[in-house]
């Protein structure tokens, strides 16, 4: 019997460079990709590949793959036959902007990126990392939902997503980029982490999809009409963003990337501003008119305050009577809050408040001051929205102003009343400083509508009710609404000239930097959901 030293010594000698020239011929393999008809057939339908996604994303040449070589141990239904390296998703990191950013990126063209056993095991395995180093994980999605011939392991894949998408909320940041399809279990990763990204006509996000609905409901709808790009940025509000292409859409990724810091233990990246900090913003005393009747357009108000009047909106199509934005102020970054005139005269409501509460939590997750701009008639009245819970989701608002620590500015440009004016970041509520222009009207309500309260009787008992409803109207102005009667009682800290409110914007960030707010010690707080 041959002995086992033997049958060694019998054995080809180990040669290294025989075996690297073999790795390189496989690297070269896998960097191909697989089939040719596979990647023609997604450039077909308007998309990318995985790959060439990834170089959009990230600097030139800086991205480092792992676990290239990974591939399934499913047996059954033709698995075994089937075991293309990377199990169709590409996971690794690089830098964005020179800061490193991790990433995973589902391949189509695998198994139509539908996920498995050894495909999830690599996504936990970057979400861990990105984690560990403090750093921005980046998902791309496009992917046909689980891998139905693994079963339930496939399922708990997702699961131990989910799980990781939690235990980071508010750590570092996520970002989910839709760039195809994205049913059942798979659409509540996105939904967990802080920006969605998608792509009109190639991205579609739903639990079920047209053929279930028409099975239950009869409704017949086509997968764009369900859960395309532009439904979950107008309507659902899932999505913050929506694009007509993907370069467009990554090259937005990267540009938020660039606001936010790697994780909740740094401050975001601050920059050089060549905007004069002390620059005067005179065109804000005609951008915005005197009579609070009056429609405007906010975002001209943000536009000439924020350096090089750049901003980034989150969830511009949804929402619209609220405007949410990231911007820079001398150079550092800031999130901007602002009622919105141009719709429903600015009111809250139920999605203004949901999106504004989402937004102020994030910023104050990841250390990114507020500035609230406040020109508010009240919380929209009707039937819809009190059963429809306007209480409970303005008050998601509200605990999400009160529960941040990040330095907090108010400015009522124009009108506060009522809830709605203590909800939007006054000072009884937290805000470390709270500014008015000489416009302002702060009250519990509008002068008609107190007047027709308060002096009922009298106007009824006059002989000329409408004469005597309009001086009384104009007395209770005069009392009770001018410009100075909050700044009197310390609710607001100053009346400024709106020509210098971007250099008291800056002046005010820049005391408040060093800012160090801690709150009462709990495992969590119970936010109305």
């Amino acid at each position: 019997m041959t002995t086992f030293d033997e049958l060694l010594a019998l054995a080809p000698a180990p040669d290294l460079r025989r075996s690297t020239e073999e790795l390189t011929r496989l690297k070269e393999e896998l960097s191909r990709g697989p089939d040719p008809a596979a990647t023609r057939r997604q450039h077909a339908k308007g998309k990318l590949t995985a790959p060439e996604r990834l170089r959009l994303l990230f600097d030139d040449g800086t991205f480092t793959e792992i676990e290239p070589l990974r591939r399934h141990r499913a047996t059954g239904f033709g698995l075994e036959d089937r075991k293309p390296h990377g199990d169709g998703v590409v996971i690794g990191w690089g830098l964005v902007h020179g800061r490193t950013v991790f990433a995973y990126a589902h391949d189509f063209r695998v198994f139509g990126g539908a996920l498995g056993e050894a495909h999830a095991e690599k996504i936990h395995k970057v979400m861990d990392l990105a984690e560990a180093a403090g750093a921005p994980i980046v998902g791309l999605s496009d992917g046909a939902g689980a891998r139905i011939q693994e079963g339930v392991t496939a399922l708990a894949g997702y699961g131990g997503i989910f799980r990781r998408n939690t235990r980071s909320s508010g750590v570092i940041p996520q970002i989910s980029v839709v760039l195809g399809p994205c049913a059942g279990g798979a659409a509540y990763s996105p939904a967990l982490t802080d920006f969605v990204f998608m792509v009109r006509g190639t991205s579609q996000m739903f639990i079920t999809g047209p053929d279930v609905v028409q099975a239950v409901t009869g409704e017949q709808i086509t997968h764009d009409g369900l859960g395309g790009a532009d439904v979950h940025s107008s309507l659902s509000g899932v999505s913050g963003f929506a694009y007509d292409d993907e370069a467009e859409c990554l090259a937005d990724v990267r540009h938020l990337l660039s606001l936010l810091p790697q994780n909740n233990r740094e401050l975001p990246p601050a920059v050089r501003s060549d905007d004069p900090a002390d620059r005067r913003t005179e065109a804000l005393t005609t951008l915005v008119p005197a009579d609070p009747q009056q429609a405007y357009d906010m975002r001209g108000v943000i536009e000439e305050i924020v350096d090089d009047g750049d901003c980034f909106e989150v969830h511009e199509a949804w929402a619209r009577n609220v405007v949410c934005a990231l911007a820079r102020l001398d150079g550092q970054v800031v999130g901007l809050i602002a009622n919105q005139p141009a719709a429903l005269a600015g009111v809250l409501d139920i999605h203004g408040s949901e999106k504004a509460a989402r937004f102020v939590q994030t910023c104050d997750a990841f250390n990114i001051p507020l500035v609230t701009l406040v020109d508010v008639p009240g919380f929209l009245p009707g039937v819809d929205q009190e059963h429809g819970g306007i209480i409970r989701h303005g008050a998601k608002l509200l605990y999400a102003y009160c529960n941040a620590t990040v330095p907090r500015i108010s400015l009522v440009v124009r009108k506060a009343y009522g809830g709605a004016y203590i909800v939007m970041d006054s000072r009884s509520i937290g805000a470390d400083l709270s500014f008015a222009w000489p416009t302002n009207e702060i009250a519990v309500m509008g002068a008609e509508g107190a007047a027709n309260v308060v002096f009922r009787r009298e106007i009824a008992a006059s002989d000329d009710p409408d004469a005597t409803r309009a001086r009384l109207i104009k007395e209770y102005k005069a009392e009770l609404m001018h410009p100075y009667y909050a700044a009197e009682r310390g609710l607001v800290d100053d009346v400024i000239d709106p020509a210098e409110t971007r250099t008291v914007l800056i002046r005010s960030l820049a005391m408040l930097r060093t800012k160090n707010a801690r709150l009462p010690e709990r495992k969590h707080g119970n936010p109305p959901m």
